[in-house]
Parts: C-alpha cells; sequence; structure tokens
C-alpha cells in the first residue's frame, strides 16, 4: 500500500461567459447538473425525488464543491412539478430520465413501464421552451424493439405543442405527429438523437449511451455534436508503439503485459494513428495514484472505503486496469458482480470502491457521495459522465452564444 498523502483532484472548470440559465431534470447525485455548471449554465432547479441522492448534493452545497453552492435543489416528483413559476427564460434543460424501462437487463417494457419518464420530459420541454435541451438514456433505447418508439419521441421533441390527449395511446398520437410532419410544418425543435461511447469524450469507461439534444428551431442556432477527442487507437498506439503509456505511469518493461496476438498483426496499422487526439483514458489512468483501499477507508480521500466479497464468475470477470472500464451499472437488483469490478493480473478481483466508481464517472474528488454502499453504487451507476455532459453543454452554450451575437436575440428570453 503506498502511504504518500493523496490529493484530491480537481476538474478544469469553464468560467461562465453569459448568463445562461438551466434547469436539471432527474438529477440523480448530480452528474449532468455538474457538468452542465462547470460549462458555465447557472441552474434555476435541480430536481430529484430520491432521498439518498438529494442528500448527496445536499451534502456538496454545503462542502467545497463550490459549483453547487447555488443549486436550488427541489426534492419533487416531475410529473407534479408546475413549471409556471420559471418562467419561459432558460437556455438549457437537461436529465436523464429512468433508464430501467429501456435497459438491457431490465424488463423492456419501454412505454408501457410506469418509470417512463420520457412524456415528463415532453411536457418539460412543451411547457419551459428551453432554447436547447440534453436527455441521456441507456443505448437500449435504440434497440429495434423501440423503434417506433424512438421516432415517437423524436416527433413529440421536435412538436411539443402537439400533446396526446387523455382518449389517445402513444402510437395514436405517434400517426397524428407524422400526419402533421409530412404536411411540411416547421418543427418547434430540430432534434438529434445519437448514440455515443463516453470514452471517446475522455471518460475511463466505455459507456456507450444514447443523448437527445433539441434546438429551437427560431433562435437560428448553428450547431453539431462535438466530435470525439480521445480514441481507442491512439490508446494502442502509446501502448504497443511508442510504449508512452506504460513509461507514463513507470511501469518497468520486466512487469509489462505482452502485446495481444491479434494486434501483431495490425501493427503497422497501429503506426499510422492520428496523433492530434488524445487516447482513451484507462482504469490506471482514473485511480491508479488512489491507496489501496484500506477497510477504514482512506483519510485523504472521501468514500475510499473497502468493499468485502467480490467473486469472479462466468461473464463477470471485472475491469483490466490497462483498458477503459466496464460501464458501471446501479444495481436496482443487486450490486453487478463485474461491471463494478477491478480485476488483477493474478487473477483476483475486488469491488471498486465509491471513489474509484466517482472518478470513472469523472465526478471530483471533492465531491462526496451519502447513502449506504447499495444506494451510492446506484447513484453513481446511474450518473451522467460530468466529462461528457461538461463537453456536449460546453458546445450548446458556446453555440447559444454565437447566434445571440449574431442574431441579437436575448440569452434569456
Amino acid at each position: 500500500m503506498r502511504s504518500e498523502k493523496i490529493k484530491p483532484r480537481k476538474q478544469d472548470i469553464t468560467l461562465p461567459r453569459k448568463s445562461l440559465k438551466s434547469i436539471e431534470l432527474f438529477a440523480g447525485a448530480g452528474g449532468m447538473a455538474l457538468g452542465v455548471s462547470q460549462a458555465g449554465f447557472a441552474h434555476q432547479a435541480v430536481v430529484e425525488i430520491d432521498r439518498d441522492a438529494c442528500d448527496t448534493i445536499r451534502a456538496n452545497k454545503n462542502g467545497s464543491s463550490n459549483l453547487t453552492i447555488n443549486w436550488p435543489l427541489l426534492k419533487r416528483n416531475v410529473c407534479r412539478l408546475n413549471y409556471s413559476r420559471f418562467g419561459r427564460d432558460i437556455d438549457l434543460l437537461g436529465g436523464g430520465p429512468p433508464c430501467q424501462p429501456f435497459s438491457l437487463g431490465g424488463k423492456g417494457a419501454g412505454h408501457d413501464d410506469t418509470r417512463n419518464m420520457f412524456p415528463q420530459a415532453v411536457r418539460a420541454v412543451r411547457e419551459l421552451r428551453p432554447k436547447t435541451f440534453i436527455f441521456e438514456n441507456v443505448n437500449g433505447l435504440l434497440r429495434w424493439t423501440f423503434t417506433q418508439y424512438v421516432d415517437y419521441l423524436r416527433l413529440s421533441f421536435a412538436y411539443p405543442e402537439l400533446r396526446k390527449s387523455n382518449k389517445e395511446t402513444w402510437i395514436e398520437h405517434h400517426r397524428r405527429l407524422e400526419r402533421y410532419h409530412t404536411t411540411g410544418a416547421a418543427d418547434t425543435y430540430r432534434v438529434i438523437i445519437r448514440s455515443i461511447n463516453a470514452a471517446d469524450y475522455g471518460v475511463p469507461q466505455n459507456r456507450e449511451r444514447v443523448i437527445i439534444v433539441g434546438i429551437r428551431s427560431d433562435i437560428g442556432v448553428d450547431w453539431q455534436f462535438p466530435a470525439p477527442s480521445h480514441s481507442h487507437e491512439r490508446l494502442l498506439h502509446d501502448q504497443w508503439i511508442t510504449g508512452a503509456y506504460w513509461e507514463k505511469h513507470c511501469i518497468p518493461k520486466k512487469n509489462r503485459p505482452r502485446m495481444p496476438t491479434h494486434l501483431r498483426d495490425n501493427i503497422e496499422r497501429l503506426g499510422e494513428s492520428d496523433l492530434s487526439i488524445e487516447p482513451w483514458q484507462t482504469v490506471r489512468d482514473a485511480i491508479g495514484d488512489l491507496n489501496h483501499p484500506a477497510e477504514i477507508g482512506s483519510p485523504d480521500v472521501a468514500n475510499h472505503l473497502y468493499i468485502p466479497g467480490a467473486r469472479r464468475y462466468a461473464g463477470h470477470t471485472g475491469s483490466q486496469h490497462d483498458c477503459p472500464a466496464k460501464a458501471l451499472k446501479a444495481g436496482d437488483h443487486g450490486v453487478p458482480g463485474g461491471e463494478n469490478m477491478l480485476a488483477h493480473r493474478n487473477g483476483r478481483v475486488r469491488y471498486f470502491t465509491v471513489r474509484e466508481c466517482a472518478r470513472l464517472q469523472t465526478f471530483p474528488d471533492t465531491y462526496v457521495f451519502k447513502g449506504g454502499w447499495r444506494s451510492t453504487t446506484r447513484q453513481l451507476g446511474n450518473a451522467v459522465p460530468v466529462k461528457l455532459a461538461r463537453t456536449v453543454a460546453i458546445s450548446l452554450g458556446n453555440a447559444l452564444i454565437t447566434a445571440h451575437s449574431r442574431n441579437d436575440f436575448p440569452l434569456n428570453g
């Protein structure tokens, strides 16, 4: 075990250039909300119903994560939220509706699942008329089973004023939206639905997610989804062509793993990797400077407590040190055995600590989590990676400011 004191990591923060207002729904532990704050937006409301997640946000409002101090936290069910109190001057509406209705690990009930909150997300867009919105969900949403429903979501967000009546099923409403759309009617929002891997944006995790972005059509914003900033090929290049990765981590040649056989046949291709893009971040990059967790926890870093009982079994072998982690999961039916574990080269495994999970989700070390292990694992498994949220929000914020200077529309209104 290392004995030196670990200095908590701080994240780069983008200071606001303009007064950009935002509202966060389904905030959870605050991953997307924190990234949006770092991008320069001021939250007018942060809405979450889970008690432990609210306790986490409150703990950080009173702590050293200064970007959360002014968050107006509302412990509310969004189904009962009255949006008229906020006016119509919101620049960005964000959130991660519950993913269980569309998760590969769930029942796949989709729209028929009572936890499906996409209708509430559409209602928020309709009543707030934000300039932009970002919603995140699991990649399972794009399964063929939900093809029609995804198109329904796209049209619902594009024409939120065409609300579903109580007498309509969602399929009947979808047909009405299609008829309206094919008349050539102008959409209220331009909607982009994109499947991305968070690893491509500097998150040390193979986390494939769906991002839904909407931009109000009347404000003339010119925007496209941010290009990936990191790549798998560059990581392989730094590991197996130059060795820069191992040198960065002070790993002598005798202790380095052998090059995988399948890479030897592609060595020339790796030598042609684009060096203008950064390498994927690995588990070692994320947690390599942390002490091994002790049963009493690390006094220097919050939430770094050893959790016993990890074991490997078929399909649950843990995450390797020198690759991005497997996607963390919430573990609503018990903490997963593979996705939330670290695998050592000697075959042993252990659970990631809460702090290690937080680093894999790119939360700063100053951000603390409240609740028992099962609750904090759920909060982190459900979270939007802070760095990913910040990247998308910075891009939208820049586009809003550019359009404002070009078209002279009010940033708030």
